[in-house]
């Protein structure tokens, strides 16, 4: 595939306490744990060697501290669109108990009581998606999980409920790009790298 498109870079931050345990975290300003704080100096060597035109970061600590750690945080731009998905009522919860009062429950299908449905997230997904579209180079972005998957299915034009297809561990590096060198045909490029 040619480079002569820009790509971007997705960083899911590194690994938090309630991330460990499952809980979902959106709007707590969770910091990174140890395990996570080590995996996001090691994106460092990772990340190394691009060209970014921008470094995108969500406000979350989780995110910014994650580019800091990476070596980005003199770059960074703050875009409010990259935060966590709102989890509303179920801020803080496992899927198991969610699941207790809502045995079918899906994020990426019913979103959150109290908090923003898969309409919102799709809508923040495609303003950034828009604006990476204008990008006249790479573009390094660090977000979180449920976001960058949403993220990611809009930017391969497909529904936001195909999101829950594309798992997203801490830490872990993504590309979105173009298949052939056309801005037609937006491609996923590489998943979830460890």
């Amino acid at each position: 595939m040619p480079n002569s498109l820009p790509r971007v870079v997705l960083v899911r931050h590194g690994e938090t306490d309630w991330a460990r345990e499952g809980r979902h975290t959106g709007i707590t300003d969770a910091a990174l744990n140890p395990v996570g704080e080590a995996a996001a100096k090691q994106l460092a060597g990772r990340l190394a060697g691009g060209r970014y035109s921008r470094v995108w970061s969500s406000p979350r600590q989780r995110a910014r501290r994650t580019a800091e750690l990476a070596g980005f945080g003199g770059a960074l731009e703050v875009v409010e669109d990259l935060q966590e998905w709102n989890y509303g009522r179920y801020e803080g919860m496992k899927t198991a108990e969610i699941r207790a009062e809502a045995p079918d429950w899906m994020i990426f299908r019913d979103g959150a009581p109290g908090g923003e449905s898969p309409g919102q997230v799709s809508d923040r997904a495609d303003r950034v998606v828009a604006r990476l579209r204008e990008a006249a180079g790479d573009v390094l972005i660090f977000s979180h999980g449920h976001f960058l998957r949403a993220l990611a299915a809009r930017w391969l034009e497909l529904p936001l409920a195909a999101g829950a297809h594309f798992i997203l561990a801490p830490a872990a590096v993504s590309i979105l790009g173009y298949e052939h060198g056309n801005r037609a045909e937006p491609a996923l490029i590489r998943w979830n790298e460890k």
